[in-house]
């Protein structure tokens, strides 16, 4: 056979090989970046998505811890890993939304950078109180706080977290003045507030609702656009007519924006079939959160809604991490 006729039969081979792959994905395992440490809340459901993801698939589909700088070190990670399929990270409102509303720099774009597979739960955060503060609703804190400016403490799993950030948001939008006390861990800040050395904390429902429940603490309003059916008798801050507020954290996965429209459409068919799990719906459900199903024509759109709403609300409130 002459070279110009050896060439189109390689490139014709090339071509039916790379056709040969698209058509077999996942033909190995998948990595799952899960940017902050083991043993957290994004850590747990992030091994649970992999599992039941991996059941679709028919592939291993590894969790991979890559914690740092917050969140910056896994999501950069996988902003430029491969764009191959084999790469995916779990994502949410802490490294997708706030990140870019609070700094000015960041390594990656989460609009340019990445591609949604589909979003998987949500969960509405709830204020919480020391169980001697003299305030059981939000309207009492409201007056109490506005009696006391500069005095009341709210707390945080640290700066730039979504404690902190919707706290300041809340309070300021209620014309509140309250000091934020930074700690290392949630948990540690509810131990400050059992103890009674800390006034208030704005925290994820999942996190703080067996306090509430077993009278620890008091619950004054939740965050989200409905009551939750673990403290059905606590309000929404809208339903308080006290602030235009509303917020709920959630998780999601994604794929460097480059990845094949063959492993997009693979994955997203995949997680979707997860998110109509049953047992994978009570799990959340049990957490105090929901699942968070959005077709995929919509998935680009609410990450930019969300991006645009948060970064206007903390330039409005001047939320810093400085």
């Amino acid at each position: 056979m002459s070279p110009q006729r050896a060439l189109p039969c390689i490139a014709f081979g090339v071509l039916f090989a790379a056709a040969a792959l698209a058509q077999d994905y996942p033909a190995r395992p998948v990595r799952l970046i899960v940017p902050i440490g083991p043993g957290g809340g994004t850590d747990i459901l992030g091994r649970h998505v992999a599992q039941k993801l991996g059941e679709r698939l028919k592939q291993s589909v590894i969790v991979e811890n890559r914690p740092g700088a917050g969140s910056l070190v896994g999501t950069e990670y996988a902003a430029k890993a491969a764009p191959d399929g084999y790469t995916l990270l779990v994502g949410g409102i802490f490294n997708m939304v706030m990140n870019p509303a609070l700094m000015k720099s960041l390594p990656y774009d989460p609009l340019r950078d990445f591609v949604p597979l589909g979003y998987v739960s949500a969960y509405p955060f709830v204020l919480v109180a020391r169980s001697d503060l003299p305030a059981s609703s939000l309207a009492q804190l409201v007056d109490y706080a506005r009696a006391k400016p500069g005095r009341l403490t709210y707390g945080s799993a640290g700066i730039g977290t979504l404690q902190h950030v919707w706290g300041a948001i809340l309070f300021k939008s209620l014309g509140l003045d309250l000091v934020h006390v930074p700690f290392k861990s949630a948990p540690a800040a509810h131990q400050e507030m059992l103890a009674g050395r800390l006034d208030v904390m704005i925290d994820n429902l999942s996190a703080a609702k067996a306090h509430v429940q077993a009278g620890r603490l008091k619950a004054l309003a939740v965050t989200g656009a409905q009551r939750s059916r673990e403290l059905a008798s606590v309000p929404t801050v809208m339903e308080t007519g006290l602030a235009q507020f509303e917020g709920e954290s959630w998780f999601a996965l994604f794929a460097p924006a480059a990845a094949p429209a063959k492993a997009v459409g693979t994955l997203r068919a995949a997680l979707a079939e997860v998110l109509q799990d049953r047992e994978f719906a009570e799990r959340i459900e049990r957490d105090g959160g929901r699942v968070l199903a959005i077709a995929p024509a919509e998935q680009r759109r609410f990450l930019e809604d969300e991006v645009g709403r948060w970064t206007a609300l903390v330039a409005r409130y001047g939320v810093s991490i400085d």
